[in-house]
């Protein structure tokens, strides 16, 4: 299977229009049916493909031209940018830290030998070997009971462009989620803004992950382990080496393929959350495939970095905001399994699951 593209131009335009006080986003035709398909989807399959005219394909070469550089750098130089008593949520996270969760999660593992053999993933032999970058996108609240999860950005030495980098490819990305959380809003018979108010001065985090090929770029290598993500929604930019398999609910085994000028959106834990289960949070590693060693020998004649670059961000819900299912998902028969929890309390929890206090748990 093949994921659809979904097109956010026509919701945009016609979003724009309705803030220029033109009529309801709800009673255009044709919208109600495409917020409904990316409700659908984001239900059966945990993941989509949007394009939005906003993101381009330069954007996200521009900011992995800049990735792939830091990442090249030696070991000691990006040890400075390290920030282990922030829980590693700004600043570099080295390889070896993060513990995908299959590695420690009984529950997870049995449901792993359940699966038939083709759909199974691959078994981590320990920590991910890769490093991971954190950086904080959008205003953050004045006053807040999770100060850690809210914490400053760290900008390394000898790249001025950095920031403006950064902060451009985020809010970009954040801008599409946003208006795909408004129409998933609207495809579940929810209010427009009922994701997107609950995301106001959240703690998200664009968080490129860089793996060395030429050291690790044996098929079957494990970068990130079979997992979740705790946030809202995930969303990537496409690499330059694929590699990435996610599993659909109805448990099959994907390898996706993002189109060039096309993200990747995934659900994530909270989203689950605020739909008693109607979505469920997507399960997906990153390993190194064969497609991946062709793509490593195509790189290597043409003279280009053998670091896969993932440019991914993190969407979450506000840290002081409650997390609970929303409208009509409160009368679900499975509400009683989501109950209210204080977002930041809910991202510590998860992040305690998995040995962390000190890593992240997400992809």
């Amino acid at each position: 299977m093949e994921l659809p593209v979904i097109d956010l131009a026509p919701y945009l335009a016609i979003a724009d229009a309705g803030n220029r006080g033109s009529e309801s986003t709800k009673r255009v035709s044709g919208l109600t049916e495409l917020c409904h398909e990316v409700s659908r989807l984001l239900k059966e399959t945990g993941a989509l493909l949007v394009k939005d005219p906003r993101c381009t394909a330069e954007d996200n070469d521009r900011f992995i031209d800049m990735m792939e550089k830091y990442f090249e750098k030696p070991a000691e130089f990006k040890r400075l940018q390290e920030r282990p008593f922030l829980h590693y949520q700004v600043g570099v996270t080295p390889e070896g830290v993060e513990v995908p969760r299959s590695l420690v999660d009984e529950e997870m593992q049995e449901k792993l030998r359940a699966m038939p053999k083709e759909h199974q993933p691959l078994t981590p032999k320990g920590p991910d070997p890769k490093w991971r970058y954190m950086w904080r996108v959008g205003p953050r609240p004045s006053k807040t009971r999770f100060q850690e999860l809210n914490s400053e950005p760290v900008i390394p030495e000898g790249f001025p462009e950095w920031k403006e980098t950064m902060d451009s490819w985020g809010y970009k990305m954040i801008s599409a989620i946003e208006a795909v959380a408004e129409m998933a809003a609207i495809g579940f018979g929810l209010p427009k803004d009922a994701f997107t108010s609950l995301m106001k001065q959240g703690p998200h985090l664009l968080a490129p992950t860089g793996s060395d090929l030429k050291r690790y770029g044996q098929e079957g290598t494990v970068f990130a382990g079979y997992h979740y993500d705790l946030n809202f929604l995930t969303i990537h930019g496409r690499s330059r080496f694929p590699g990435l398999n996610i599993w659909l609910r109805n448990g099959e085994k994907i390898e996706v393929k993002v189109p060039i000028g096309c993200l990747l959106i995934q659900t994530g834990k909270q989203i689950e959350w605020l739909t008693a289960g109607e979505c469920t949070a997507g399960m997906h590693e990153v390993v190194v495939t064969k497609r991946t060693i062709n793509a490593i020998k195509l790189a290597s004649e043409q003279n280009r970095s053998p670091w896969r670059v993932s440019s991914t961000l993190f969407a979450h819900i506000a840290s002081d905001a409650v997390l609970k299912p929303l409208g009509h998902f409160a009368e679900s028969p499975l509400a009683s399994k989501y109950p209210s929890i204080c977002t930041g309390e809910f991202v510590e929890q998860e992040l305690s699951v998995i040995n962390l206090k000190g890593n992240k748990g997400e992809s």
